[in-house]
């Protein structure tokens, strides 16, 4: 099989430009085209090493300082670590999906399919693909983030009983009772018994919905060693359904937790 030197430096020029555009969006980094692009022609450039007979020590050493290079010029020296990291976890995601489709591919077709310029379709195939399966990571990722961000070990102390619960920080919970404006901390759970204390009627109306809600005031609520008591517990009918959360926590906490 024959090796066109200049198609194997297009699509190691092509994958790290993927890679380097998928670490830009992950870490919102204000990088000009310019620089994505050098840096790409600098990683493809790396793969004439493999025709340099050297053992595999000194070849991952020199990998190593490639992707060091790659990394400083592309992006520079600020928060060095955290996108040297987020580099090589994106570079062995995308790796190990290319893999695992050209290993699919092959087993299907029992054995690489080439056309009559050695191109094989599985390499098509991935290339068409390896966007998207960047597109899909960056967008999960950040999402999981943004979740992870706002989610929060709670634990809630009632007449001396203490409750843990899952809260998610949600934005739009701007509810307050109108007799002290103070925020209610929205749950389904029936861990906690509304039953030892007295109630507090706290009317509520959204786009689709209006009603009130029981609650009851906490002796404290503690999160993220924060201490807070000037709020209430609703308890709902419907289930929460809030990335796996037990209760809504309300937006008046973000100056706080933030």
């Amino acid at each position: 099989m024959k090796i066109y030197i200049d198609l194997v430096l297009f699509i190691n020029f092509f994958f790290d430009f993927i890679l380097l555009y998928g670490v830009k969006i992950l870490l919102k980094k204000s990088t000009k085209l310019y620089r994505l692009l050098l840096g790409s022609i600098i990683g493809s450039m790396s793969i004439l090493f493999l025709f340099i007979p050297v053992n595999s020590i000194s070849l991952f050493i020199l990998k190593l300082i490639i992707s060091i290079i790659i990394i400083l010029v592309t992006f520079g020296d600020k928060n060095f670590k955290k996108t040297f990291i987020y580099f090589y976890i994106l570079s062995i995601f995308l790796g190990g999906v290319m893999y695992l489709l050209n290993d699919t591919f092959s087993y299907k077709n029992k054995g690489i399919v080439f056309f009559s310029n050695g191109l094989s379709i599985n390499l098509i195939v991935m290339l068409l693909i390896s966007p998207i399966i960047i597109y899909f990571y960056v967008k999960e990722k950040k999402e999981y983030k943004y979740i992870y961000q706002n989610t929060y070990l709670i634990d809630i102390y009632i007449n001396n009983y203490k409750y843990s619960l899952t809260g998610y920080l949600d934005t739009g919970n701007t509810l307050k009772d109108p007799y002290k404006n103070r925020p209610v901390i929205i749950t389904d759970s029936t861990k906690i018994n509304f039953d030892i204390k007295k109630t507090i009627l706290v009317p509520f109306e959204t786009i689709n919905d209006k009603g009130i809600i029981k609650c009851i005031k906490p002796d404290k609520v503690i999160i993220n060693e924060k201490e807070f008591t000037n709020c209430l517990i609703g308890k709902i009918t419907k289930e929460i359904k809030l990335n796996d959360s037990d209760c809504i926590l309300p937006n008046k906490f973000k100056e706080d937790l933030c």
